[in-house]
């Protein structure tokens, strides 16, 4: 047999065992076997997934792979990471940037600046910040929104973070808190702002209007606003007007401004607030059908409870509000309009159904955990002048739950096929400071209770289309860029958790407590909560809107 023969036998062998057992490829991380929801709402699939740095590099059966880590998901579910379309974690990433209360429920990103955001800041409102400053103190080293965003990543976040630019933020920035129309010099100062934001990478501008300043700017002076931002290819989104007797005027607003800003508008925790207005939610949501049949592009979103949280002056006439809180105090030092104010009170919930969560004032701290209507009682007076006196007392807004919602109507809005989830809460860890006060169970439990009390236990929707309401739905009215979904080429947002057993378990007698359930989180590939514990791993980032140039 010649040298040749066998040189080409050795070769044909070669190329042969080559082919039987191909080189395996190596990525950072692969999740094997997992039930893959990729946020489109299409039926669920069993499959892989491999990650490498930032991004999701291959999803399919990759039998010819091995992770540097790897994951048996067999039994779980893996999805893109939760969006929570109204977070309120802005300072409380400053004390802790773990964000556990969201990052132990799969939140990946934090969409901040309900009405208001923290920049641009002039040196008069960052005194005003600080002097406001409660359980929590943080230096104030930003002046823009950009600024703070960039601040947060580089101290160091375990979730990513976008956010609005508030309309209070500039009209406070321009006006102060005086409830009139802004000159043609001071509407130029916020329209520059506003273009500051967009260009920094906000992802558009929101309203509260229920609030001072927010709501003392009028329709046509949001919509000026709106058309700057729709310059950008941003949104528009409000806390509206009135979610109680006013509401359909109140949507009815918010669609005017996507119609004569062109842009689209999204409903802040859409709901009929109040038992006598209940009624009134079928009627806006068939306001908001029209106008997506129309070719408006309006959404909403929602919290999964029956109860909101806000501050206890909200049920002051508005009057008393106008010139913010300060003046509030003063006008309850003049025993004329005290009175008028204690008269005028209008209580869209009973004060047995009002319960006292948060005092900045610690020798009311006790008082945590009672209704109004118990304190009242407590004190022998009646409930509009308990109400009046805590709040001198304090000193503050007193933060409150109104127990104000039908559950029915929480179903109903959850099928909504253009509605998405929030917390419209902070994002804590269950010690230290966070202790100091209570909060709403929506701070640990919006998007556990979704999966599964709505999903699981109730089967309001399915678990492909509640992946969808958390991931593509709201990535796609953002127009995020390759977040919100399980793609390759995408960042690497993943959740894994057990569908069989996750539970919000935070209560309102009880809320610091972490939901389950949870298994692995990663952000932009890092591994932020592994085998339900957080890791301690900072991988969260500024995610920047359509606009933004730099």
């Amino acid at each position: 047999m010649s040298k040749q023969y066998l040189l080409c036998l050795t070769l044909l062998w070669a190329l042969f065992t080559a082919c039987e057992n191909p080189e395996k490829t190596t990525y950072d991380v692969v999740i094997r076997n997992g039930q893959i929801l990729d946020g489109s709402g299409k039926a669920s699939f069993t499959g892989d997934i491999a990650i490498n740095a930032d991004t999701i590099a291959a999803i399919g059966s990759l039998e010819n792979t091995v992770g540097k880590a790897e994951i048996d998901a067999t039994g779980l579910s893996v999805a893109p990471g939760f969006i929570n379309m109204l977070s309120w974690a802005n300072v409380a990433l400053l004390e802790d940037g773990r964000s556990q209360g969201d990052i132990r429920q799969g939140v990946t990103l934090e969409v901040l600046g309900e009405g208001s955001s923290m920049g641009p800041l002039s040196e008069v409102m960052k005194q005003e910040m600080k002097n406001g400053q409660g359980d929590i103190k943080y230096d104030i080293p930003w002046t823009s929104l950009g600024e703070y965003l960039n601040y947060l990543e580089k101290k160091g976040i375990s979730t990513n973070v976008a956010s609005f630019v508030g309309n209070a933020t500039l009209r406070e920035y321009a006006i102060g808190i005086e409830k009139r129309p802004p000159s043609p010099e001071e509407m130029e100062t916020m329209k520059n702002l506003l273009r500051q934001g967009m260009e920094e990478g906000a992802v558009g501008l929101s309203t509260s209007l229920i609030y001072v300043p927010s709501g003392h700017a009028d329709t046509n002076e949001i919509i000026e606003l709106a058309k700057v931002v729709a310059e950008y290819d941003g949104m528009y989104i409000s806390h509206i007007r009135d979610e109680e007797g006013g509401l359909l005027e109140a949507v009815d607003e918010l669609i005017t401004i996507s119609r004569e800003a062109k842009l689209p508008a999204e409903i802040y925790h859409f709901k009929a607030s109040g038992n006598a207005n209940w009624h009134l939610l079928d009627s806006a949501i068939t306001m908001v059908n029209a106008a997506r049949t129309e070719g408006l592009a309006i959404t909403t979103d929602m919290y999964m409870y029956n109860a909101s949280s806000t501050g206890l002056n909200v049920v002051l006439p508005a009057w008393a509000k106008e010139g913010g809180h300060k003046s509030t105090i003063t006008l309850m030092e003049n025993p004329a309009t005290r009175k008028k104010m204690m008269d005028e009170i209008d209580f869209h919930v009973p004060p047995e159904n009002i319960l006292l969560v948060g005092f900045r004032n610690k020798e009311l701290r006790h008082l945590i955990g009672k209704t109004l209507a118990e304190v009242a009682e407590e004190r022998q007076k009646s409930a509009n002048e308990t109400l009046v006196d805590l709040i001198y007392e304090d000193d503050s807004r007193i933060q409150v739950v109104y127990f104000s919602m039908s559950e029915e109507n929480v179903k109903k809005k959850l099928k909504l096929p253009y509605m998405s989830i929030c917390s419209d809460a902070g994002s804590y860890t269950n010690e230290g400071v966070f202790l100091e006060q209570s909060t709403h169970p929506r701070a640990y439990g919006s998007f556990a209770r979704l999966l599964g009390h709505f999903v699981r236990d109730e089967k309001v929707i399915s678990l492909e289309e509640a992946i969808y309401k958390l991931t593509t739905l709201p990535a796609t009215n953002l127009k995020l860029k390759k977040r919100g979904a399980l793609k390759a080429g995408y960042f690497a947002d993943v959740v894994v958790f057990d569908p069989k057993t996750i539970k919000a378990n935070a209560t309102f007698k009880e809320p610091h407590q972490y939901a389950t359930g949870m298994q692995h989180v990663f952000v932009n590939g890092g591994h932020v909560l592994k085998d339900g514990e957080h890791t301690g791993t900072f991988s969260g980032r500024f995610v920047k809107g359509p606009g933004a140039t730099k």
